[in-house]
Parts: structure tokens; C-alpha cells; sequence
């Protein structure tokens, strides 16, 4: 799984290379692979063509470095704070991977084109892989904060399952969003989470 919608900032509050990486996303949500070139981006971007050049060599770079801001927003969902309790990091954590802005289509429908570079390229994919892994380890890390009588082995299988109900949840919202089902999943995350019985 991989990341947090962007904010919504004025243009000119970004830099340009976060445009032009914010048009990429767009463009690959709209339009997929085949909707991403320099002159679409720049377009979309509302920049030259030379000054997408100067951040990113070709359409290949640019969308490697889409994928990985997206996989860096998405460690912020399993980041913990300096203050607060483990156990209610924890809860926030698995509710903020379903938040509503992360069911909306046009979103899921972007997530859904990223998961799909994985098979377009080598690089895409060790891109999403290393991102997964990273979501995976924050949100153990989460766990083990929590549930400090876990051992490690305990904690990564939890996670992995987490991370395997919360992708369930995006990929069903696709179709119908359902509040009761979401709030079902959710439930289930945090049983895996907080459970004192071992999954089978």
C-alpha cells in the first residue's frame, strides 16, 4: 500500500519540481502510462518543457520519482510522535489508512495505476516493493510500541496481515464505498493489532 493524498496547495506555493511531480500523479490517474510525457507534465504542470528537463531526465525518472514521494507519504500514515501513548498511536494509525479522502475514486483509482507500474518496469517495481516494506516496518513498529509482550516474529506477522486487510478495504472501495464495511475492516485491523490470541 502505498500513500496519503497530497495536500491541495495554491501553485505557487510549491516548488517546481512538486508541481510537475503533482502533474505526473494527475496525469497517471486520468490519462495512465500512456498519458505521462514531458510536454503532458510540463502542461499540466504549468511549466516549460526544459524545466521538467532540469529536474528529470525522461518520462522514466520523473515517474520513479513520483512513486517514491508517494511511498515517503505513505510512512507518515505508520510514523510514530514523540508524545502520545503507544497503544493509541497505534488506533490512529489504522484509521488514518482508510480516511476518507483515501476512498475517493479518482484517488484509488491513482493508487491502482501505481500498483500496476510494478509490471511495467523493474525500477517501478522495487520502488513500490521498498515502500511496502517500509509501511510494513512502520506500522510493526507501531505494534511492537503497543504490544511490547509480542516478539518480533508475532509483531511482523501482525503487521503483515494489517497491511493485507487495510489493501482489501482500498481495492473493494473501488467499486462501493461501504461506511459499515470500512468501520467492519477496521475493527478487524485492530483485533490483529490489539488480539491476545496468536492468528491462525
Amino acid at each position: 500500500m502505498t500513500g496519503a493524498p497530497s495536500a491541495k496547495t495554491d501553485a505557487s506555493d510549491q516548488s517546481a519540481d512538486q508541481r510537475i511531480l503533482d502533474a505526473t500523479l494527475r496525469l497517471l490517474a486520468r490519462e495512465g502510462l500512456a498519458g505521462v510525457s514531458m510536454r503532458a507534465v510540463s502542461r499540466e504542470a504549468g511549466v516549460a518543457v526544459g524545466l521538467a528537463g532540469y529536474y528529470f531526465d525522461n518520462k522514466h525518472a520523473l515517474i520513479c520519482a513520483a512513486l517514491r514521494r508517494m511511498g515517503e507519504q505513505d510512512a507518515t500514515l505508520v510514523a510514530s510522535v514523540r508524545d502520545g501513548e503507544p497503544v493509541e498511536q497505534l488506533r490512529q494509525a489504522l484509521r488514518r489508512a482508510v480516511d476518507p479522502a483515501f476512498l475517493e475514486p479518482g484517488y484509488l483509482g491513482l493508487r491502482l495505476q501505481l500498483w500496476s507500474l510494478a509490471g511495467v518496469s523493474q525500477d517501478f517495481a522495487e520502488i513500490n516493493h521498498t515502500a511496502q516494506l517500509r509501511y510494513r516496518a512502520g506500522l510493526a513498529d507501531l505494534i511492537a510500541a503497543a504490544r511490547p509482550e509480542l516478539n518480533r516474529d508475532e509483531v511482523e506477522r501482525r503487521a503483515a496481515d494489517i497491511l493485507v486487510e487495510q489493501n482489501g478495504i482500498w481495492l473493494t472501495s473501488m467499486l462501493i464505498v461501504d461506511h459499515d464495511a470500512v468501520e467492519r475492516a477496521i475493527g478487524r485491523c485492530q483485533q490483529l493489532a490489539f488480539s491476545d490470541e496468536t492468528p491462525g
